[in-house]
């Protein structure tokens, strides 16, 4: 089966933000809108992932995040001490927060002409989807939330062997690369291993896109100031699945459990071997798990 695939392109979604995304499949079939995490660009979403969604009968929608890859770069330098006072639960006005990023995505399903969309965010971009669902729950007709949690802070905590590496700074490509094969190291799925080689290629590919530690710094700060969502997914009706892993040191496995006791009627789809990462040996089991939970929306079964 032939799918077809668009150049990149781009979309003035307001408030002076430029999105740039890329299709897959044909814009007859079933809106899929891919949500990516924290500093990621939407080639994390890989070509191939998104090619095998498209013949499951989707139009696959991937697209970088402001201050990500090449949409729009913002302006301002997120300090230590913010940084700081966010991590302890102060509050903090952040340059933009995840209902921001969230309304980024509104705005790209208006420039693509679609009321609604089955949305899958991972990590941080499983916020941004369940922000999706819970301020705009008419643009969402399914909700997939991997490796993601509720922005309760008592839940979907870090391995606290991450640390030394988020403070590590890297300067330049030949640092970015070494450190996302350290960071990948910790992260990556145990049961599903990926070559050094595959994480040093998908690194570069990164770099050249475009890597801005200041732009990083300020979706950290929106992540660490997002508020406890737990109380709003309550009223989420569409849809849900769940998906963690049971060796995720990035988010620990009770942020999916979390996420899945707030959405009442939600799949909780809980994955051995499974780290912080979306590995292609998992790509079959997750495409007929995303489409399945898109066909209870199909035949009107409520979350």
């Amino acid at each position: 089966m032939s799918v077809s695939v668009s150049e990149e392109q781009f979309a003035d979604v307001g408030r002076g933000i430029r999105i740039c995304y890329q299709t897959f499949g044909s814009p007859d079939d079933e809106p899929l809108l891919l949500v990516m995490g924290l500093g990621g660009p939407m080639t994390w979403w890989d070509a191939e992932l998104c090619r095998m969604l498209a013949e499951a009968g989707f139009f696959v929608i991937r697209y970088d995040n402001r201050d990500s890859g090449r949409s729009t770069h913002l302006e301002g330098i997120v300090t230590v001490r913010r940084m700081t006072r966010a991590f302890v639960g102060l509050r903090v006005a952040p340059p933009y927060s995840l209902t921001d990023m969230a309304q980024d995505a509104v705005g790209l399903l208006d420039h693509l002409g679609i009321d609604a969309a089955h949305v899958w965010g991972v990590s941080m971009g499983g916020m941004i989807a369940q922000t999706l669902a819970v301020r705009w729950p008419d643009r969402v007709r399914s909700l997939v939330s991997m490796m993601s949690t509720t922005g309760a802070r008592t839940v979907g905590f870090q391995h606290p062997s991450l640390l030394p590496v988020f403070l590590a700074r890297s300067v330049g490509r030949e640092a970015y690369v070494e450190g996302s094969v350290r960071l990948w190291r910790l992260i990556g799925s145990p049961g599903y291993p990926v070559t050094e080689e595959d994480v040093r290629r998908r690194a570069e590919e990164t770099f050249e896109r475009g890597v801005d530690t200041r732009a990083s710094a300020r979706q950290i700060l929106a992540i660490l100031s997002q508020p406890n969502r737990t109380r709003d997914l309550r009223r989420v009706t569409v849809p849900t699945l769940v998906v963690h892993g049971l060796h995720d040191k990035m988010v620990h496995v009770s942020g999916g459990r979390a996420t899945s006791m707030a959405i009442p009627g939600s799949e909780l789809l809980l994955i051995d071997g499974l780290g912080h990462d979306i590995p292609e040996g998992l790509w079959p089991t997750l495409v007929d798990a995303v489409r399945r939970n898109a066909d209870r929306a199909g035949r009107g079964i409520p979350g």
